[in-house]
């Protein structure tokens, strides 16, 4: 005799898997996606950010820091000149990498995360 039972599924669930990529879409520029880094994180956050706060607050969260990180790799590159940039891009690219992998993973634990360094062009 087999018995069913439902196990409740957590509604906030599938907001923070939402959320998650959000951040993690960030990492689309090392696909060799020009700009991916932006755009990726901003359609989904566009097509999501009606469906729950949380998704909101992570899609405009990712956006930002992605224009902000993009805004770093240039000026870094244009420093590579000065021999200041030679130091300066890996460290933006390590920055990168560690940051938009820490707010994926505090999105996928539903916690809200804001970037360090960050410029709030999306509020």
């Amino acid at each position: 005799m087999e018995s069913s039972i439902e196990i409740p599924s957590s509604p906030q669930a599938p907001s923070y898997t939402t959320g998650m990529f959000c951040h993690l879409l960030g990492l689309a520029l090392f696909l060799g996606i020009p700009f991916g880094n932006i755009i990726a994180p901003l359609v989904l956050w566009l097509l999501k950010r009606a469906e729950d706060p949380f998704v909101d607050d992570c899609g405009k969260e990712a956006v930002n820091f992605q224009i902000t990180i993009s805004l770093y790799f240039t000026l870094s590159a244009v420093l590579i000149f000065a021999m200041v940039g030679i130091v300066l891009l890996p460290l933006v690219v390590i920055f990168h990498v560690i940051y938009t992998i820490r707010a994926s993973i505090k999105a996928s634990e539903g916690r809200y995360y804001r970037y360090p360094l960050t410029l709030r062009f999306i509020r």
